[in-house]
């Protein structure tokens, strides 16, 4: 089944129900979906064949979806893009995928046109608000073109945090599946629920658990083209959002938000985490403030993304990622591939109909990734004795102190624990003699709320001797990723200036 025949299957059932809102925009199913035939149409007559790739680089607004479920109607491959990429970005993307036609908002386009003149690609200048109306004249593809469950829907690039970005294909199984359980099992998503639309649609976590699970459960997905916590609160307040899903910097955002008790948010029956560890003192804080629950899950590009999730009808254990999905694996694997004892550190490896097909046109770098079935995420982790994973920190983010070994998150909980501190994260920075040193970065809820030393002690007080940071930077705001993800990397190379730059007054230093 083509990954577009849910759409086409919601609007047949219930055209006339609000599939998106969006500001003031409202699209039903049955306009939904009849743009997305009008975008295959034309799709088809300008040469796109089954397989052929098309980017699309658009915030999160409706013509995303239409165009999403458009090229996946006409049977292409979609490949999504940040709308904030530049020039020599997108020409990479658009030359590394062979897609040979980009979808670009207008207020994109000159960067988009200047990309695309490398590889060749057609450049389609969408208007966010009118695109629909310019469709007007074009033959819809009444019928989904047909796909084999293992051929490629969706090239999702990665970050890139290692070189350059990889495209992670993921096949109409991986998604459909992954979407499906999602809503059955983790949400327990009806045509009558409201979802939050804040997550870029570009990146996997948005796709899945925000537009294609709204799409297959007939339900309203409420976007959000710019996250700010106030907007949120302020759709989730006049859309009457039941659902939330978010990452952790999100959720630390909107309880930022001087005055959010004064928006209703008693619609909220259920908000799910991902794409980052959310801090327990987070978790905690918004249950009390919103009065709603927050389920952990976790997943990567490469899982589709859902792997793991605190299932609704299961125990749930703050600061973990719960049990496996229905239809996947996961296990805790020490250097040697083996898995290692309860409760010891190793690396998360994932099975099961989610993982990608590899990434595209990289064999080598999916055989290191994918080893005798097991896909293995970088990630690592411990499984407890009731079954129930907690990841502990990416592999490449450990900090090795003379000998021992420090995992950020662990400091980065005691950090949150404090009440001045907003937003945390701890990297390892070098060291002549110890190798590496802690240190950590933090934004404080106000100005002057505490001072690196008091947060250096403070951690001091509960950490063992070798795991406090000695040095402590207070900035005004962490850098972070599209999805509001914190970016270690760019922290990195702060830091790296800052050691130039003695006598600094925002950091402590102690031995």
């Amino acid at each position: 089944m083509n990954l577009a025949d849910h759409l086409a299957l919601s609007a047949a059932r219930r055209g006339e129900r609000t599939a998106i809102v969006c500001g003031e925009q409202t699209w039903t199913y049955a306009a939904l979906d009849a743009a997305s035939a009008r975008v295959a149409g034309m799709l088809t007559r300008g040469g796109v064949v089954p397989g052929g790739r098309v980017a699309v680089m658009l915030p999160n607004v409706p013509e995303f979806a239409a165009l999403y479920y458009g090229a996946l109607r006409a049977g292409a491959v979609v490949v999504p893009m940040n709308p904030l990429l530049k020039e020599r970005e997108i020409a990479y993307y658009l030359g590394d995928s062979g897609a040979g036609v980009l979808f670009a908002a207008s207020t994109v386009a000159d960067e988009a046109i200047a990309g695309a003149r490398e590889s060749g690609a057609r450049v389609i200048v969408v208007e966010p608000g009118s695109f629909a109306v310019s469709l007007a004249d074009e033959e819809p593809l009444a019928q989904v073109v047909e796909r084999a469950g293992e051929d490629t829907a969706v090239i999702l690039y990665t970050s890139g945090t290692t070189g350059r970005p990889k495209g992670a294909e993921l096949t109409h199984d991986n998604l459909i599946l992954n979407a499906d359980l999602t809503v059955r099992t983790l949400l327990n998503l009806t045509s009558d629920d409201v979802v939050f639309g804040g997550l870029p649609l570009f990146h996997t976590f948005g796709q899945t658990c925000a537009l294609n699970t709204t799409i297959m459960a007939g339900a309203t997905i409420a976007l959000l083209p710019r996250f700010t916590a106030q907007g949120a609160l302020e759709v989730i307040e006049s859309q009457r959002v039941t659902v939330f899903a978010g990452v952790p910097t999100m959720y630390s955002a909107l309880l930022a938000v001087p005055d959010h008790r004064r928006y209703d948010t008693s619609s909220l029956r259920v908000c799910i985490s991902g794409g980052a560890a959310l801090p327990v003192e987070v978790l905690h804080r918004f249950e009390d403030e919103f009065s709603c629950i927050i389920l952990e899950g976790y997943g990567l590009s490469e899982t589709s993304p859902v792997a793991a999730f605190n299932h609704p009808d299961r125990l749930r254990k703050p600061g973990s990622i719960g049990t496996a999905v229905e239809g996947v694996r996961l296990r805790v694997v020490g250097l040697d591939g083996e898995d290692v004892p309860c409760g010891e550190v190793g690396e998360i490896a994932v099975q099961g109909h989610n993982i990608m097909k590899g990434y595209w046109k990289r064999p080598d770098a999916t055989a290191e990734a994918i080893r005798n079935g097991w896909f293995l995420t970088g990630d690592m982790g411990t499984i407890d004795a009731d079954g129930c994973y907690s990841i502990v920190d990416r592999k490449k983010d450990l900090i090795i102190r003379g000998g021992f070994n420090i995992y950020p998150r662990e400091v980065e909980e005691v950090l949150y624990e404090h009440p001045a501190v907003a937003e945390a994260a701890v990297i390892g920075v070098p060291h002549a003699e110890l190798g590496e040193e802690v240190a950590a970065v933090v934004a404080l809820t106000s100005p002057g709320a505490a001072t690196p030393d008091e947060l250096r002690d403070f951690v001091k007080s509960q950490l063992a001797a070798y795991k406090y940071p000695r040095e402590v930077h207070i900035v005004q705001q962490l850098p972070k990723g599209p999805t509001g993800k914190i970016l270690k990397r760019e922290i990195r190379t702060g830091l790296a200036s800052a050691h130039d730059a003695a006598g600094s007054s925002s950091a402590v230093r102690a031995g």
